[in-house]
């Protein structure tokens, strides 16, 4: 039984399952967001063909599908079973080979530690009442000398002013609760976890977001609200 689960979050991410695939819906952030995270991962990875990837929290399969089209071999990994029918649904329907499983990051490194090339855990953190215990769930799960990638929100005043205020309050983009500022996730923070789990942190990067334009796009300098984080598992410790 995973304790590392916020029953609350996952009914909101349920009754949200069917817009997963939806460009205009709630989850077109993600879409626009998706293409700039994955150009991030080619950035710092190189050539995806052949690893062996997973995507942790992965909701209905957005990241998923891309790694997979990528020549990645993917796994994609979540709590949240309507989600994941959603997922494997829509694989099926556009011929994608992506697998998918209901089961918790720590659950899976219990099973299947050091099994993956490539292991991305993309605004998952922030969702969860123990997200350290998902980072060390992650170096657990990816080989030695394989790669980590963090995607989460930063925790500071602009970055509720952004995320709750204007995106779920005044503009109305996210629906209301999607996110709770406590939970929000300075880089310090998120960089002591992955060294405490044994990665070393080789790059952080700002995602910017342009909800309006419907435009996203990376920013080396600027960290106050998304960003990414690249760790990697050291050949020997």
């Amino acid at each position: 039984m995973n304790t590392n689960v916020d029953t609350a979050e996952i009914a909101r991410f349920e009754a949200l399952a069917a817009q997963w695939w939806d460009p205009r819906g709630d989850m077109a952030p993600l879409h626009v967001i998706n293409p700039v995270r994955v150009d991030y991962i080619r950035r710092r990875v190189g050539s995806l063909d052949g690893l062996r990837a997973l995507d942790v929290g992965c909701g209905g399969g957005i990241l998923t599908e891309t790694l997979t089209g990528e020549n990645a071999q993917v796994l994609g990994i979540d709590l949240a079973g309507a989600s994941i029918e959603v997922a494997r649904r829509h694989a099926a329907e556009n011929h994608v080979d992506a697998d998918y499983q209901i089961i918790a990051a720590e659950a899976l490194a219990a099973t299947a530690p050091a099994a993956y090339n490539l292991v991305c855990c993309m605004e998952m953190l922030e969702h969860v009442p123990d997200p350290a215990a998902v980072v060390r769930a992650c170096a657990e799960l990816v080989k030695p000398g394989g790669d980590v990638l963090f995607s989460t929100i930063n925790r500071n005043p602009k970055s509720y002013a952004l995320m709750i205020v204007a995106a779920e309050h005044v503009l109305k983009l996210l629906p209301r609760g999607t996110h709770e500022y406590a939970k929000f996730i300075r880089p310090s923070e998120l960089s002591e976890w992955a060294r405490a789990a044994g990665l070393e942190t080789l790059d952080i990067t700002g995602l910017r977001y342009n909800p309006l334009l419907r435009y996203a796009s990376l920013n080396a300098r600027d960290l106050d609200v998304n960003y990414l984080m690249h760790c990697r598992r050291p050949e020997s410790l």
